[in-house]
């Protein structure tokens, strides 16, 4: 009976553990193909900017959102707008201030689907050294057989999200209220992922 007990116990144990621990499959991302794009305005124009440097672990099931996963963190001093003179005073202290807060973190805590194939990917946005809630909105534009690729999958991700740069602490206001920069950023997320079939 004790033994019966017991066995039984484990089972459930190593059982309960599995769910506990299972986890989405994971996806590479394709660093050629995918990228994080910025636009603000500038007086009449739109600058637009990109970071080359990155990383992601990325987890995702459509069928198991409860284990899935998006985790970015970018390097502040890969920014590039193609202006050398403005990506060295967006990393000053006017802006990003780099040489304290090198990095960009966004990892997801929650992921709800809201209608075919996109989901609020919901998470805590870290800039500048202060944690912020964020929704990321990801449409998955599709799943297939990699077509330059032997026995691997491709996926694609977009997503769009504006965020007010100020209440992130990225500046103080004083070009926003001379009216040379807005405090307004459109952020465009653009992915290409990998995994073997």
């Amino acid at each position: 009976m004790k033994k019966s007990l017991i066995v039984s116990l484990l089972f459930i144990l190593f059982c309960g553990a599995g769910k506990v621990f299972a986890q989405a499959p994971q996806w590479n991302i394709d660093k050629d193909h995918s990228n994080f794009y910025f636009s603000v305005e500038h007086i009449y124009s739109s600058i637009q900017g990109r970071f080359e440097s990155y990383s992601a672990e990325i987890h995702f099931d459509p069928a198991d959102l409860e284990s899935s996963r998006f985790l970015f963190e970018i390097e502040v001093d890969s920014i590039i707008t193609h202006i050398a003179k403005r990506d060295k005073h967006l990393l000053s202290p006017d802006f990003f201030n780099e040489a304290e807060y090198p990095l960009i973190r966004f990892e997801s805590t929650t992921i709800t689907e809201t209608a075919a194939n996109t989901y609020d990917v919901a998470g805590i946005f870290t800039i500048k050294g202060k944690k912020y809630d964020l929704v990321l909105p990801l449409t998955l534009e599709g799943v297939q057989n990699h077509p330059m690729m032997k026995d691997s999958l491709v996926a694609g991700f977009n997503g769009k999200v504006t965020i007010d740069r100020l209440a992130h602490g990225v500046g103080n206001g004083k070009f926003y209220k001379l009216g040379v920069v807005g405090k307004d950023v459109d952020i465009f997320v653009s992915l290409e992922v990998l995994r073997k079939e």
